[in-house]
């Protein structure tokens, strides 16, 4: 999630007032849109040059959430020196089909969890879907297992899927220093570079690999494709935002870090420098070709899991579906740079729905055939 924490109870994703500070929601973004695959709508955010403000953003480091409005967060994970090999150090069998590995992590100086839905047959090597999560990552177990479906509906499918624990605000990348608030985050050398072979190895896997996130994870999943095109053969995101430096776009990776304590300058340096440019989909999107491609949004508007019985309705509704409306607003953005670039992507544009996991787990079977194609199943 942009800006929210996770009330595992109700499987539902609970945003402070923290989220309506950081905000701005396009009118356009509020109407429903087409629903269906391959959608016609495009609605570029910006400029031609990729959705991307030729300034880099007009957004600085003071559009961040104030202290008194942010999110609780968990205490940081202690850091360990002498980690020099990533290992896999432990593991648990949860369930006949689920299973936790503790991975020692040179670049996170920590131990890390990581689950894994295990295929209904291992008796040949099988492929690889890493699935990331949102704001609230947590430490203990994903969001994926516990409100995402994804033991139930993998269940029968012939694919490992991979779910990394912990990151609160890490936006799933490298970031340039260690941060007071929200600590120290080098997930994408963890994700792209050690724990791969690891999972390979000990999973016996053919080496064939996707992504999969929903809203931070869906921005994370997307950077990793475009910044890893050779590793990944596809991609499916739900709820997401994929640009870094157009101005919603800087506006969703402001909020997403300072909503847990984070100080944006400590991600990727100088608002203006290259590396903000570097992590943006839209601007790089070129490196997204020949991948299969699924992406799904709402629209924001109350659904048919937003009744008003429900204890959290309001935010559900008011600030949930705003969130919504603007990752649709992004999600347009990225469907009208794939098209300018002739580069081929499934879109699902669903007429109603908040910024919630039962949405996403929704999302899962109409994301499977793109998965599958990408991963040689289909």
């Amino acid at each position: 999630m942009f800006i929210g924490s996770i009330r595992a109870a109700s499987g539902v994703v609970a945003i402070s007032l923290a989220a309506l500070v950081a905000l701005p929601i396009a009118p356009s973004a509020l109407a429903a849109p087409d629903a269906g695959s391959s959608g016609s709508a495009s609605g570029s955010l910006a400029s031609g040059s990729g959705g991307a403000s030729s300034d880099g953003g007009s957004v600085s480091s003071g559009s961040t959430i104030p202290g008194p409005l942010q999110n609780v967060r968990p205490p940081l994970p202690a850091l360990r020196d002498g980690i020099t090999t990533a290992a896999i150090v432990g593991e648990e069998r949860k369930s006949e089909q689920l299973g936790r590995f503790t991975v020692a992590s040179p670049a996170l100086r920590r131990t890390v969890g990581v689950e894994v839905a295990l295929p209904r047959d291992n008796s040949v090597p099988r492929p690889s879907i890493y699935a990331l999560e949102g704001v609230d990552a947590g430490e203990d177990t994903s969001g994926w297992v516990t409100m995402g479906g994804v033991p139930k509906f993998f269940a029968d499918k012939n694919v490992n899927v991979v779910m990394v624990n912990g990151g609160v605000s890490g936006m799933y990348t490298d970031w340039d220093r260690i941060d007071p608030g929200v600590g120290l985050h080098r997930w994408e050398t963890f994700i792209t570079g050690e724990l791969p072979p690891l999972m390979d190895a000990r999973l016996k896997t053919n080496g064939v690999k996707s992504l999969m996130g929903a809203s931070m994870g869906a921005q994370g999943a997307m950077m990793l494709a475009h910044r890893h095109p050779e590793m990944y053969r596809g991609v499916a995101v739900f709820s997401g935002c994929y640009s870094t430096t157009d101005d919603l776009g800087r506006m969703r990776v402001l909020a997403t870090v300072s909503s847990r304590g984070g100080d944006p300058a400590n991600v990727w340096g100088d608002f203006a420098g290259p590396e903000w440019a570097a992590h943006d989909s839209l601007r790089n999107a070129e490196a997204l070709r020949g991948k299969d491609i699924y992406v799904s949004v709402a629209s924001g508007l109350p659904g048919r899991y937003e009744t008003p019985d429900l204890a959290d309705y309001n935010d559900r509704v008011f600030v949930g579906g705003s969130i919504e409306a603007a990752a649709n607003a992004c999600t347009r953005g990225l469907q009208s740079r794939l098209q300018d670039l002739n580069i081929p992507a499934t879109f699902d544009y669903e007429p109603s729905g908040t910024h919630a996991w039962i949405y996403w787990e929704n999302q899962l079977p109409k994301a499977w055939p793109t998965l599958a194609r990408s991963l040689g199943l289909a």
